[in-house]
């Protein structure tokens, strides 16, 4: 699956291994990057190469959460009004949220059931989400006007954030042939089962992690709750720690990247490769820490240091 998404998305290979990872652990992916960075791009071939149904919400200020879940609308049958269901986009399988912090908090809520428990609950009924269902959320980190911040209790909902960066020239230059091999020709993708998902997922479920690597895990989460006590500066970037989803996330993310590497267990090197996407949502930055522009990679690269390896 990553060698065909690759095909396509090119020179991102960080993205779609991590994007990789957050579907194989069953968790929703926040991209933020600038124009033009190919994540859009990057969810349309993913479902492309799964076969997976794709709704796009375009969000926007005058979006209503009912264009998010659906609504009960009036309907003839047999000469009969009746209430029935009109499912939402959030029914598909994979649902680009574009742009999600253009649209208020009341309509980014709408997701937030869906993210946590995948269901949906409208009128005081209960619906059931497809098997293979993920958030995929975009946003722009510069263009902040007209925008509504993520709250944190979404954005706690989250396993993943990737940063999504300007490719290199070389992958730049492959990347100008490749659309003009497009237009002339469209290109294929080999596609895989979504069973090969499911069974990839009990695997990484049933995988083992040694004591020493879960107590590092915590160790590095609770740093961030406690900053103080690993080093002054700590204490003055960080305001709020991460969650216990963090915990959480990371336990799971370790596993799927061990696994895709082909080993049983995990190391605190898989840790380590997670920590960020797991991480730089989940941290509240100090002003202090605004003010000298420093950003959650540069904290958590600290934490890494201060924090022994078990």
């Amino acid at each position: 699956m990553m060698r065909q998404m690759s095909r396509s998305v090119i020179g991102q290979e960080e993205v779609v291994r991590t994007l990789t990872m957050a579907l194989l652990c069953n968790g929703n992916v926040l991209l933020e990057g600038l124009p033009g960075t190919a994540k859009t791009r990057s969810i349309k071939t993913l479902s492309q190469v799964l076969k997976a149904r794709l709704g796009r919400i375009q969000f926007t200020p005058d979006l209503l959460p009912s264009d998010v879940t659906g609504n009960e609308i009036y309907q003839d049958n047999q000469g009969r009004s009746e209430l029935q269901f009109q499912p939402g986009p959030i029914f598909n399988e994979l649902v680009l949220a574009d742009e999600i912090n253009r649209a208020p908090a009341k309509v980014q809520s709408a997701l937030l059931e869906a993210m946590e428990e995948r269901q949906i609950t409208v009128a005081g009924k209960t619906y059931s989400l497809p098997p293979l269902f993920m958030v995929l959320a975009t946003q722009n980190p510069i263009e902040q006007e007209g925008t509504y911040p993520l709250p944190e209790a979404q954005m706690d909902r989250f396993l993943m954030k990737i940063s999504v960066d300007y490719p290199g020239s070389e992958a730049e230059l492959d990347i100008v042939r490749l659309l003009q091999a497009e237009e002339a020709e469209a290109s294929e993708l080999e596609m895989i089962s979504q069973e090969h998902i499911f069974t990839a997922r009990q695997e990484i479920q049933a995988m083992q992690v040694a004591p020493a690597v879960e107590q590092y895990i915590v160790d590095l989460v609770i740093a961030t709750r406690q900053p103080q006590d690993y080093g002054e500066q700590l204490g003055q970037w960080i305001d709020t720690g991460s969650s216990p989803r963090a915990s959480i996330a990371l336990h799971r993310a370790s596993r799927a990247c061990a696994w895709l590497d082909g080993r049983d267990h995990v190391t605190p090197e898989d840790v380590q490769s997670v920590l960020h996407a797991i991480m730089r949502h989940r941290l509240i930055i100090s002003y202090d820490a605004l003010a000298d522009r420093v950003t959650a990679d540069q904290i958590i690269d600290e934490v890494v240091r201060q924090v022994a390896v078990g």
